[in-house]
């Protein structure tokens, strides 16, 4: 087992990075991950690249899609949702719709995020897609896109080809066969969602809904682990601070899956645990695996925003008013770091831009130079920029410039001839 303290930040997909021995983390699980979700670093990884199937972990894509589809304007959360036959018999989790019946899409969006319907998940990707199958196209294109290098989709449920081998409409296995991602795909897939749509958890967070008023029981949360459950009895003992999503996922090949998120002290964690032997199980490794991020890391602010820096407080300047502006940084630099980090961990180091491209006017913003920041052998680059305008300066001013700068230097020739 092996934890990862370098320091990562990434778009689509985290890159390998040197592992340290975890010797205070065992879990019982074919594989985990453990990610930050703000940057993307990853904190611990089991078998993390090992392609596995994701049981109903795989929803977590199937509402990307449709939460893309509603920030793009093509889907509003009122537009009704027809089940079809297929839907309606689609077997295991769920079982709620009836063929023929209409809900809205945040009515079917919260039977698959709250309940893990499978019959309103066939729905949404039918209302989208016009058929499973042609949406499970749209998850494959998204997943590379994402940067999720061991997943295939062939359902939108997660559902097997023995689970749907007798239904009509189900969708045709291509020769890539099953349902398969790895932790660190699903974590990926978490992180995104949490970027891109955080409004998920707006529903993941619910521990029980009615899903019509006339129904006589609510539907419950699969995911013990919501901190909501801190008051219900048979839930209690799992309840987790600040756990407020995402997904649980399970099936006979799979075992029980996970991906959890929680918030602590503003920093928020991703967990992935698959393939567990029971139920209680992935929510105790979850517990293992979040605990530990929380214990041994903490969120540090590296740079402030808008800062100077001490090797590089100003940058000189052709052609202006004055011969110098004073530069800051753009942005701030905030990571998460093992704690007892020293700030002699960070190595700092700026560079000015050419010459020939630090010429007045300047405008407040303008780009002078670079910060970079090491730690654990990952650079993250700040752009330092300029505090403040500085105009051109008038030829008047430039020309009497230029005789001083002349004689300075005759000067100091005359003094490194005789001196």
């Amino acid at each position: 087992m092996a934890a990862i303290v370098g320091v990562q930040l990434f778009i689509h997909s985290p890159e390998p990075v040197q592992a340290n021995e975890a010797t205070d983390l065992t879990l019982d699980v074919k594989s985990a991950v453990l990610m930050d979700a703000e940057s993307g670093q990853i904190l611990f990884e089991l078998n993390a690249d090992t392609a596995l199937p994701p049981a109903s972990m795989t929803k977590m894509m199937t509402e990307y899609i449709v939460m893309e589809h509603i920030k793009s304007g093509k889907l509003k959360w009122d537009d009704p949702v027809t089940t079809s036959k297929y839907a309606s018999e689609v077997p295991g989790s769920g079982v709620l719709l009836a063929n023929g019946e209409q809900l809205s899409v945040r009515k079917m969006f919260q039977a698959m995020s709250i309940y893990s319907a499978n019959d309103a998940s066939v729905a949404l990707a039918e209302r989208i897609g016009g058929t499973e199958e042609d949406f499970t196209k749209l998850m494959n294109e998204k997943a590379k896109k994402l940067g999720m290098t061991a997943a295939h989709f062939a359902t939108a449920t997660g559902l097997n080809r023995n689970d749907l081998k007798d239904l009509s409409g189900a969708p045709v296995f291509d020769a890539e066969g099953e349902t398969v991602m790895s932790a660190k795909d699903a974590a990926m897939l978490a992180y995104r969602i949490l970027k891109d749509h955080p409004e998920v958890l707006e529903y993941a967070k619910i521990p029980s809904l009615k899903l019509r008023e006339r129904d006589k029981s609510p539907m419950i949360n699969k995911n013990w682990m919501l901190d909501g459950n801190g008051t219900v009895a048979s839930f209690k003992k799992y309840a987790y601070p600040g756990l407020d999503g995402l997904k649980t996922g399970y099936t006979d090949e799979a075992g029980y899956c996970f991906t959890g998120t929680a918030v602590r002290n503003g920093m928020r964690l991703i967990s992935v645990v698959m393939g567990t032997r029971t139920e209680p199980k992935r929510f105790e490794e979850t517990r293992k695996l979040l605990d530990y991020g929380f214990n041994n890391f903490e969120l540090r602010k590296v740079v402030a925003a808008k800062s100077e820096i001490d090797s590089m407080k100003s940058v000189e300047l052709r052609k202006g008013v004055r011969t110098a502006v004073p530069v800051v940084t753009e942005s701030g630099l905030t990571l998460v770091v093992k704690k007892g980090t020293t700030a002699e961990q960070f190595v700092h180091k700026t560079e000015r831009i050419d010459q020939d491209k630090r010429i007045a006017p300047i405008k407040q913003g303008d780009e002078m130079g670079t910060l970079m920041v090491t730690y654990n052998g990952k650079d993250h680059i700040i752009k330092m920029v300029a505090a403040e305008d500085v105009g051109r300066g008038s030829w008047i001013r430039l020309l009497f410039r230029s005789i001083k700068n002349f004689h300075v230097g005759l000067y100091k020739g005359i003094v490194r001839l005789f001196g």
